[in-house]
C-alpha cells in the first residue's frame, strides 16, 4: 500500500465474484477500503465480504478493514444514484472507481435473430450504467481535487477483447464493450486536466462464471493454439493489473489500454 496519509476508498462494481472479486482481493491486499456493489442480497455474499474485511485489515494494520456492500442494479438510474449516496455517506470520498460489472446476453443468438430486448438489457447494464455512474463519480472526484489537490483519484474500465473481436452470436455484448472502450477515451480526455487518469483494462478469455458454459469449447481451442500463452486467464491476473494502475505505478498514461489476453489479440498468420 502506498503511504499517502489518507484512507483510500475504491468503488468496485460487481466486486464479489469473478473478475470483480479478483480485483477486490488485489486491492484489499494493498489496504484499500472497499465499496462493492452487486445484484445479489448481502447475505448471499457474506463469506466474501468477511474474507475481504480480514484482508484489508491485515494489510492496513487496522483491526478489521473497511468493506461495504450495496445492492445496486447499474442498469437502473435510481439504483446508481442511491449507490453513490450510500458510498458518500459511508466513506465520504472515492479515490478509485473500477467499472467492472457487466452481463452477457441471456441467449447467444445469431446476429440475424437477436432481439431488441436483449440488446437493450445488455447495453443498459454494460454501457449506459457505467457511463453515467462514472459521470457522477468523476464529478465527486473533481470536487475532491479542488478542495484537496493532493488527493489521489483514478478510474478503470474493465472491457473485453470483444471490444475489438467480433462474435456474431453475441453482437450486443461486443457493441457494449466497444462503446465502453470509447467511454474510456472520452473520460480520459475530459479528466486529464484535473489530474484524474482513466484506464481501460481489456481481458481475454478469463475463467469465471460467465465463461463456465463454454469451458470445454475454449479448453480445446486454447490447446490448439488460440492463445499464445496456452492458458486461461484468471481473475487474479486482472486484479493484479488493476491494483498496479491504481497504485500509480503507470504514470503519464491516461487513456492507456492494457491487454490481458495472453496474446490473443496479436495478429497472426
Amino acid at each position: 500500500m502506498m503511504e499517502t496519509g489518507e484512507r483510500r476508498v475504491a468503488l468496485v462494481t460487481g466486486g464479489t465474484r469473478g473478475i470483480g472479486l479478483g480485483i477486490a482481493r488485489a486491492l484489499a491486499r494493498d489496504g484499500w477500503s472497499l465499496a462493492l456493489c452487486g445484484v445479489r442480497p448481502a447475505d448471499a455474499v457474506r463469506d466474501v465480504l468477511d474474507e475481504l474485511h480480514d484482508s484489508v485489515g491485515a494489510s492496513s494494520g487496522a483491526r478489521g478493514g473497511e468493506v461495504d456492500y450495496a445492492v445496486a442494479d447499474l442498469a437502473s438510474t435510481a439504483d446508481r444514484a442511491r449507490l453513490v449516496e450510500t458510498v458518500r455517506a459511508r466513506f465520504g470520498a472515492v479515490h478509485a472507481l473500477v467499472n467492472n460489472a457487466g452481463r452477457a446476453p441471456r441467449v447467444r443468438a445469431d446476429l440475424l435473430e437477436a432481439t431488441e430486448e436483449s440488446f437493450e438489457e445488455v447495453l443498459r447494464t454494460n454501457l449506459q450504467g457505467p457511463y453515467f455512474l462514472t459521470q457522477r463519480i468523476a464529478a465527486l472526484m473533481s470536487a475532491q481535487k479542488q478542495t484537496t489537490p493532493a488527493s489521489t483519484a483514478a478510474i478503470v474500465f474493465v472491457t473485453s477483447v470483444s471490444a475489438e473481436m467480433a462474435s456474431p452470436n453475441r453482437g450486443e455484448y461486443c457493441i457494449s464493450k466497444a462503446g465502453l472502450a470509447m467511454t474510456t477515451k472520452l473520460f480520459a480526455a475530459r479528466l486529464a486536466e484535473v489530474g484524474i487518469p482513466v484506464y481501460e483494462v481489456r481481458p481475454g478469455i478469463i475463467a469465471t462464471d460467465m465463461t463456465a458454459g463454454v469451458k470445454d469449447v475454449y479448453d480445446r481451442r486454447i490447446a490448439d493454439g488460440l492463445i499464445p500463452e496456452r492458458r486461461w486467464g484468471t481473475p487474479e491476473d486482472v486484479g493484479r493489473a488493476v491494483a498496479t494502475l491504481l497504485r500509480g505505478d503507470v504514470p503519464y498514461a491516461t487513456g492507456t489500454v492494457l491487454h490481458l489476453d495472453g496474446g490473443l489479440a496479436i495478429p497472426r498468420l
